[in-house]
């Protein structure tokens, strides 16, 4: 009487599990969706996705601003009004001092035109200004200063030169981030392909569950006439009836994680939870095969890894520029040229300009700094031999990486055959060995292992699938190369923008 209320328990329990999600599932709208689909979706709306878009757009602003530090700019600044009431000192023309009460309304206008030169670190402008002082109160009245044209530069020597690092760092650093972007894309790529195969081995985990549930409850059903008319031992209708209950386990623990698996999915590609996602699991695989040195080719020409190397020795040897031009002798040269005018009236005021001339030269000299500026260029030097070290390892690395993922992915199509003909013999096997149960002419135990191997050899044949895939984007991510199409990936960055 137990047994059977145990029985009867486990049974309620499979169908409530099986039950369940039907309902929830009649709500939601199905989707039925292939490899390459999941993959498209992934790259155009997943989260990953999206953060990669933003990344890429920051750098592309970032070297839009550095292209931008390279052309002339013009700039219009003004005081309006500045006004000034307070007792301040003044020198008299006999050289002594005097408080003096100042009332008076300051207006300047300024409009600049400058153009930093890389090549030498120095910037030259054009500017054009006007100033209006308004007196109040008793000696009331106002006058005009103008500069209608002043022509100059400023000119840093021996001093280093950040605008010249930066045109040749800039550049590079904009075209690895363009790469990036692709990679991370690929990446992207590989984490579809990873929870395609995760809800698509969860689909076929069900099928197998449902299937063994079936079968044990038919096997069961006949061992127990069998074991009435007394042709088969209560031991083995006892072990019949566990494969039973453990296949009824089996299928509501493949439910459950049916229903995980879709989630991962769901959440990855930005559905929300009224989307039902059914796979169409790929029943073959391409025939490829690649060739190390191609392979090494595309990945030293396209992955940003290369030049994310050669950036950071561009930048450590700027920083050793850098060390040693904060070190020493620095001057800077200031030189204008210009007219200039003052008047009672505006008209006037630019009548007969009288011309003007400012040069400047400041200088720097560290007399004793106690071995200051000699570390830190040490400091620069020793950075820059680190980095020098961690690249040739990083190169190495990647190489060795390059290698040991061609050997990897090349004996992916032996791996998948394999699997596919186990799978298919170990069904076989299952067959038959269940036919000859059924004549009686095998015992429980026999069955039992035919059915494991069974079910291990399909899941070893996804299995399988799951790995050439994911072997082929790690190929695509540090290649950025379609070896399937045989030409390079891209993307369209106007659309990223």
């Amino acid at each position: 009487m137990n047994k059977r209320f145990f029985t009867f328990l486990m049974w309620q329990g499979i169908l409530l599990v099986q039950f369940v999600p039907c309902r929830l599932n009649a709500q939601k709208t199905e989707k039925r969706l292939t490899l390459q689909e999941v993959i498209t979706l992934a790259r155009d709306q997943s989260p990953q996705a999206l953060l990669a878009r933003h990344r890429f757009r920051a750098s592309y602003w970032q070297y839009r601003t550095h292209l931008a530090s390279l052309l002339p700019s013009i700039t219009l600044t003004g005081t309006m009004p500045d006004l000034n009431r307070s007792i301040e000192k003044i020198t008299l023309p006999d050289g002594t001092d005097q408080f003096v009460e100042r009332k008076l309304v300051n207006t300047l206008g300024s409009l600049s035109l400058s153009q930093n030169i890389f090549y030498t670190g120095g910037n030259i402008f054009i500017n054009s200004d006007l100033q209006r002082i308004d007196q109040l109160g008793a000696s009331a009245g106002h006058s005009y200063l103008s500069t209608p044209v002043s022509i100059g530069f400023r000119q840093p020597i021996f001093s280093y030169n950040a605008l010249r690092w930066s045109r040749k760092i800039e550049p590079l650093k904009y075209e690895e981030a363009k790469r990036t972007f692709v990679s991370s894309l690929e990446q992207v790529s590989s984490q579809a392909v990873d929870l395609f195969f995760d809800l698509a081995a969860a689909q076929i985990n069900l099928d197998i569950a449902r299937t063994n549930f079936n079968n044990t409850d038919t096997l069961y059903k006949i061992a127990l006439g069998r074991y009435n008319i007394g042709t088969i031992a209560e031991n083995e209708l006892l072990q019949m009836e566990l494969s039973h209950l453990n296949a009824g386990t089996e299928l509501n623990k493949a439910l459950i994680d049916l229903e995980f698996k879709k989630s991962r999915l769901r959440s990855f590609l930005g559905f929300n939870e009224n989307v039902d996602l059914t796979l169409v699991i790929p029943s073959e695989i391409p025939a490829l095969e690649l060739e190390y040195n191609k392979t090494l080719q595309e990945a030293l020409q396209n992955n940003p890894d290369i030049l994310r190397m050669e950036r950071q020795l561009m930048e450590a040897e700027r920083d050793v520029a850098q060390a040693k031009g904060e070190r020493g002798f620095n001057a800077t040269l200031f030189a204008s040229l210009g007219y200039t005018q003052k008047a009672d009236e505006l008209a006037a005021v630019y009548q007969d300009p009288q011309s003007q001339q400012r040069v400047r030269v400041g200088i720097q000299i560290p007399l004793l700094d106690w071995g200051q500026g000699k570390g830190k260029v040490r400091m620069a030097m020793s950075s820059q031999e680190v980095i020098r070290t961690q690249v040739q390892q990083d190169q190495t690395d990647f190489q060795q990486n390059i290698f040991l993922q061609v050997m990897q992915f090349n004996l992916q199509d032996d791996q998948f055959m394999i699997a596919a003909k186990a799978d298919t013999i170990a069904a076989s096997r299952y067959e038959v060995t269940k036919q000859r149960f059924l004549i009686g002419k095998i015992s429980v135990l026999d069955l039992n292992v035919a059915l494991a191997e069974k079910d291990q050899a399909r899941r070893a044949y996804i299995e399988s699938m799951r790995n050439f895939w994911i072997y082929l984007y790690n190929i695509r991510r540090l290649t950025l190369y379609d070896f399937i199409e045989n030409k390079a990936l891209s993307v369209n960055l106007e659309e990223a923008l």
